[in-house]
């Protein structure tokens, strides 16, 4: 088990060697993840595991977790967000090579060299873990949005103010 994580691997090294990586990186260190927060602070928390499971499919493991701050668009308000990721991403080299991934695991499409990124195989993960729309369940919409205003409050109408009133009249 390594704590370090290196910029750059050979996959099917790791694998043969059922190679594993632990540790925690700053979320600044994940440019396109600290794009899409409101703020780059915390830690991420991360494992990634090599190996080849009992059909003989190559993988590679990732697990994350990571609390990035989001700005609810309910409340415009920045909040934590737990994230954790746990994907089993089936290592192949040609798109066709997808089809005969076992059910459970994510395809991910490896250069011919066989180098992987493995800080980015981590980023895209967290990436797709957080939510289009980011809303905090704690919330509440601004009183301004809950109270309907006074125009808006139904009132007692005149039946000759209704335009289909005419109509029925006609009808008879």
């Amino acid at each position: 088990m390594s704590v370090t994580l290196p910029s750059s691997v050979d996959a099917w090294r790791e694998v043969r060697a059922r190679r594993s990586f632990q540790g925690q990186l700053p979320l600044s260190a994940f440019k396109r993840l600290a794009d899409v927060v409101a703020s780059p602070e915390g830690d991420v928390s991360y494992e990634l595991d090599f190996g080849r499971d009992d059909l003989g499919v190559a993988y590679v493991a990732v697990r994350a977790k990571a609390s990035p701050t989001l700005v609810c668009q309910r409340s415009l308000e920045p909040f934590q967000f737990p994230v954790e990721v746990d994907a089993v991403l089936g290592l192949i080299v040609e798109e066709r090579e997808e089809a005969s991934l076992p059910p459970g695991y994510e395809p991910l499409l490896l250069e011919q060299d066989g180098k992987l990124d493995p800080l980015a195989a981590i980023e895209d993960e967290l990436l797709l873990a957080l939510p289009l729309v980011p809303v905090n369940p704690d919330a509440e919409l601004p009183e301004d949005v809950n109270a309907p205003e006074e125009e808006e409050l139904p009132s007692s109408q005149d039946p000759s103010d209704n335009p289909f009133a005419a109509l029925r009249g006609l009808i008879k």
